[in-house]
């Protein structure tokens, strides 16, 4: 009578073992038969491959575009550049050019200044001239070219008016005077010229 008291909780845990793992054995048949549904919808949710490829031929077109302005700003940088270079190339003599031009003004203020029959001042002269001739063929090499606008129209990108004076006998805003030549270097106004402009007589 002991014995079948001993074996009868056996049996109830047996029991209870077998039903806890048909328990888990429907679960598992529960999860199994949901999981060909999610790969259903899975397959479902992947792109086409006409999808695939039109996206890639965007990718392609937008990494073409992009390359292509990439060159282009690399042209426009070089191009900026070699502009830069060419231009102080160009002007690095304008400082220059402008601290020379006082010595040419002094040499013909020289030159005007000994006209004349004098024979004492004669040599002088000659000799103030070869010297003036030789600077503005100096001045020359160096694309450094004299403004001296006298009897031609008045060009305010070129010529300073400091008078204007009735005259008559020629058309009005025409340069009849230059009281100071000016100069270009490589066709870049270094100074301008300083002019009397006619203007119509009243």
């Amino acid at each position: 009578m002991a014995e079948e008291d001993l074996k009868q909780p056996e049996t109830e845990q047996q029991q209870e073992l077998t039903e806890s793992t048909a328990e888990a054995a429907d679960a598992a048949a529960a999860v199994d038969s949901d999981t060909p549904e999610q790969g259903a919808d899975s397959a479902v949710a992947e792109p086409s491959l006409e999808e695939v490829v039109a996206q890639l031929q965007e990718d392609v077109a937008a990494a073409k575009d992009a390359a292509l302005r990439a060159q282009a700003d690399a042209q426009n940088v070089k191009r900026r550049a070699e502009q830069d270079v060419e231009k102080a190339r160009k002007f690095a003599l304008e400082r220059f050019c402008s601290e020379l031009l006082p010595v040419a003004d002094n040499l013909e203020r020289a030159l005007e200044a000994a006209a004349g029959d004098d024979e004492i001042v004669k040599p002088i002269a000659e000799g103030v001239e070869l010297t003036l001739k030789s600077f503005q063929d100096a001045l020359k090499k160096f694309n450094i070219e004299a403004v001296d606008p006298e009897g031609e129209p008045f060009d305010p990108q070129l010529h300073q008016a400091m008078s204007m004076l009735e005259n008559n006998e020629v058309e009005p805003n025409t340069v009849i005077t230059v009281m100071q030549k000016g100069y270009t270097l490589n066709g870049r106004l270094v100074r301008p010229a300083m002019v009397m402009v006619s203007k119509a007589g009243s």
